[in-house]
C-alpha cells in the first residue's frame, strides 16, 4: 500500500464481497444449496461437469461466461458434488444415465485416486492413469485450482486482485504469523483464499476473470471448457 493510501473502509468491502458473489449461495449451507440448484438442472443437461464444491463451480461457470458461452443454454450442469469422496456415491445415486448425458470433471491431484475408482465402481471406465481421466473428460489441478489460478497469473497480479478487494492488508497479516513467516508467498496466498469458503469462492471468480482477460486460463480448466465445447 504506497505511503499515506487509506484502506478500504469494512462497508465497502462487505459490498464488493456481496457483488463477487451475486448469484450464488452462500453462508453455513452454501454447498448444499449449490449442489440442490445443480441437480435441478440434470433432467435437460447434456453433460454433466462434477466438481468437488462450489468454489470450483464458481470457477468453471465464471471461465466459460468469459469466454462468451452460456452454458445453460448448451445444457451442460455444473455439480458440486461435496468433495471427491462422494463421486462413486454421487454417480450411483443418479442411476442409468441416458447414453447422449456425457460427464467430465476436475479433481485435485491428492484425489486423483478416489475419483479413479469412483468412476470405475459406476461403470463409466477404468483409468488408470491421469491420460486416461483426460479421455474420460476429467482433469487435474496440481495441487488444486487455486494453486493452478496463481501459477497461471503470478503473484504480483493476485496480490493486485486482493488489493482491489481491500483483502492485501489481511494477507500481510498472514504473512506475519509465525507458522506463515518466509514462506513462499505462492504457497501463503493459497493459504489466505483457502481460510474460508466464503473467501474461497470469492476469488474463484476473481482470479478466474483475472486469467480469463489475460487469456491465461489454468490448463485443467481450459481443457475442460474445450471437452465440454466439443461436445
Amino acid at each position: 500500500m504506497a505511503t499515506g493510501e487509506r484502506p478500504m473502509d469494512a462497508a465497502r468491502r462487505r459490498a464488493l464481497a456481496r457483488r463477487v458473489l451475486d448469484g450464488y449461495a452462500s453462508g453455513p449451507d452454501a454447498p448444499v444449496q449449490a449442489t440442490a440448484r445443480a441437480l435441478t438442472k440434470i433432467d435437460r443437461a447434456v453433460v454433466l461437469v462434477l466438481v468437488e464444491g462450489v468454489s470450483d463451480q464458481i470457477a468453471v461457470e465464471t471461465a466459460a461466461a468469459g469466454r462468451g458461452r452460456d452454458l445453460d443454454a448448451e445444457r451442460v450442469a455444473v455439480v458440486p458434488i461435496g468433495g471427491a469422496h462422494a463421486i462413486g456415491r454421487f454417480l450411483v445415486s443418479l442411476g442409468s444415465l441416458h447414453p447422449q448425458v456425457r460427464l467430465a470433471g476436475l479433481c485435485d491431484l491428492a484425489e486423483v485416486d478416489i475419483v479413479r475408482r469412483g468412476l470405475a465402481a459406476a461403470g463409466v471406465g477404468v483409468p488408470l492413469t491421469q491420460a486416461d481421466l483426460a479421455e474420460l473428460g476429467f482433469f487435474v489441478c496440481v495441487d488444486d485450482l487455486e494453486d493452478e489460478l496463481i501459477r497461471a497469473l503470478g503473484v504480483e497480479t493476485v496480490k493486485t486482485v486482493l488489493d482491489s478487494q481491500g483483502d492485501l492488508g489481511s494477507f500481510r497479516t498472514l504473512q506475519g504469523q509465525p507458522a506463515w513467516r518466509g514462506r513462499p508467498p505462492a504457497a501463503q496466498l493459497r493459504r489466505f483464499m483457502g481460510s474460508g469458503s466464503r473467501r474461497k469462492s470469492r476469488y474463484a471468480r476473481l482470479l478466474v476473470e483475472a486469467a480469463v482477460a489475460r487469456n491465461t486460463l489454468p490448463q485443467p480448466l481450459a481443457r475442460l471448457l474445450a471437452t465440454v465445447n466439443s461436445h
